[in-house]
């Protein structure tokens, strides 16, 4: 087994053991101040990367950053849904549990509504804090979707308007 001490600097490195190296250097400069886009670009350069990788490497790295932002959105979507979800149980369940107390005298219907429902509340708590997996991806897709179609028609709508407004205001 080698000691640190033993170990030398390598005369190449691997594309992994570059990127680890950068990534670390950057960051110890970053703790300091932040990169400019003008010095990402002089360090591409600098490492012969052709400015066509860097610029496509560039807006994947945007992209991303958007998918993330979108899921962000739609945790919180998910999170408020469940927040509702359960104060509807509530609601309900400790209404029912009362007019079965007051009819009955005991609990006796109420508890089938209250364990089922209880029941597809931690599904439902479940898939929220799932946040990775087909399920979730599916799931994301999905509103994602109903979320750029409802834009897209309000897009749409406002756009109507506004042709309607100049047409009927000659």
């Amino acid at each position: 087994m080698m000691t640190a001490s033993e170990l030398q600097q390598p005369q190449f490195y691997e594309p992994e053991e570059v990127q680890e190296i950068l990534r670390i250097a950057i960051a110890r400069k970053g703790e300091q101040e932040g990169l400019s886009r003008e010095q990402l670009w002089e360090i591409a350069a600098e490492l012969d990367i052709d400015p066509e990788y860097i610029q496509a490497a560039e807006s994947d790295w945007l992209n991303q950053k958007k998918l993330n932002l979108k899921k962000q959105e739609f945790n919180l979507y998910l999170r408020e849904e469940l927040k509702q979800s359960i104060a509807r149980y509530l609601i309900v369940n400790v209404f029912l549990i009362t007019l079965n107390l007051t009819l009955v005298g005991s609990l006796s219907w109420s508890w089938y509504i209250l364990l089922f429902w209880g029941l597809g509340i931690s599904l439902k708590t479940w898939k929220t804090i799932q946040l990775k997996g087909k399920n979730y991806e599916q799931a994301f897709e999905s509103w994602y979707f109903r979320q750029e179609m409802k834009r897209s028609l309000g897009n749409f709508w406002l756009w109507t308007k506004k042709t309607w407004q100049i047409l009927t205001s000659d």
